[in-house]
């Protein structure tokens, strides 16, 4: 058994989604969103590496070698199911282990909008779960595929950066590749999977413009795409993908985003109202005719408006979503205090008042000022 498999069993015994290991520091786990170390020494270099090496293929232990950073997925001795990053940092390297599920999550489970089910039921066109790094769209995009999976008859690629989640073959067959691996790049992995009589594409990361414009042309001839970006709403995932592309193509990337893009989720992931565990929450954007006509007009500043009334297609702001579950008390008022837009409308829910705007006398006058920052969630 690998030494570093002792660190990865606290982990998961303790319910951590990320186990952190770095020269210089002690180990440390991320607990339902906080960091906090372990009981343990400060990491040295050469242990550290021992640590890494143990777990490294000669393949993998030559690309590190070579200066670049190292993503891979790793199955410990106790059963554990990891997603690896390894990298070099100005004291020495470090590595970052993302816990995966053994079982994928159902959309029940994860307890996210109807309309979420829904888009599952397309046949052609694309669909983007966007957000920052740790905010659950692998989770989301596993749990999607899982219910392709058990609902419908289809052909399902996957191409991910590095596998986490696996699939055993349902109702469907589905085909896992992954980055490094099977394809040099995801543009490659598209190109072939077009080859390979998909029904859906799943495509871990739209991280260049090849890339996209691959998943686009897959979505405009028949296909189902899935992706990712890493953007922070549905306007900036829009802006984003036309700006990605050249000049000279963006009038035809609006034209295929007002066409064949269907909807944009964007998840954060709030503490849920005990602080035991976390929830995914969505802001969501559907298309419809008024929206393709805004981002062909270039006036996609507009779009958060149509979000608000958009209820009846399924749409919503993320605020909306955060005060309908603070109201169902689902969630911690503080944290979501943290991630709204208009904090004013959250105030009266939260607890911890050190985290509100103070009031500051000024003379004979009173004045508004800036309070402690809010908490930052990860």
């Amino acid at each position: 058994m690998a030494r570093i498999d002792a660190f990865l069993k606290l982990g998961t015994q303790q319910g951590c989604s990320d186990i952190h290991l770095a020269v210089g520091v002690p180990p440390m786990l991320r607990v339902h969103g906080d960091l906090m170390p372990i009981k343990f020494r400060e990491l040295r270099q050469s242990e550290l590496e021992g640590y890494i090496a143990e777990v490294l293929t000669r393949s993998q232990s030559d690309y590190f070698a070579s200066g670049r950073d190292l993503d891979f997925s790793y199955v410990s001795a106790e059963g554990g199911r990891f997603r690896v990053n390894v990298f070099r940092k100005e004291t020495g390297i470090g590595a970052t282990f993302r816990t995966i599920p053994t079982e994928v999550p159902t959309l029940e489970k994860l307890a996210l909008p109807p309309i979420v089910t829904k888009l599952c039921d397309y046949h052609q066109g694309m669909v983007l779960v966007t957000g920052s790094t740790g905010t659950g769209k692998s989770t989301t995009l596993a749990a999607m595929i899982d219910h392709l999976n058990t609902t419908r008859r289809v052909n399902i690629i996957s191409l991910e950066d590095p596998i986490e989640f696996v699939h055993r073959s349902k109702q469907s067959q589905v085909i896992q590749r992954e980055l490094n691996t099977h394809i040099p790049s995801f543009a490659e992995g598209v190109r072939a999977a077009m080859r390979e009589d998909p029904d859906v594409i799943l495509v871990g990361e739209l991280r260049d413009a090849e890339t996209i414009s691959m998943a686009m042309t897959a979505a405009e001839t028949g296909h189902l795409v899935f992706g990712t970006l890493h953007t922070t709403g549905a306007v900036k995932t829009i802006d984003r993908i036309i700006d990605a592309l050249p000049v000279e193509e963006r009038e035809q990337t609006k034209s295929f985003l007002a066409q064949s893009l269907l909807a944009v989720i964007t998840q954060i992931l709030v503490k849920s109202a005990d602080a035991r565990s976390r929830r995914a929450l969505c802001e969501i954007m559907i298309m419809t005719k008024a929206i393709a006509k805004l981002i062909q007009t270039d006036q996609t500043h507009q779009i958060p408006t149509q979000l608000q009334t958009g209820r009846d297609y399924g749409m919503q702001m993320l605020d909306q979503a955060l005060l309908a579950a603070i109201t169902a008390k689902e969630i911690d008022p503080d944290d979501a205090y943290a991630y709204a837009t208009e904090k004013r409308l959250f105030q009266k829910y939260v607890t911890d008042t050190s985290i509100l705007p103070k009031l500051e006398s000024l003379g004979s006058g009173t004045r508004i000022g800036p309070g402690p920052p809010a908490p930052t969630a990860t």
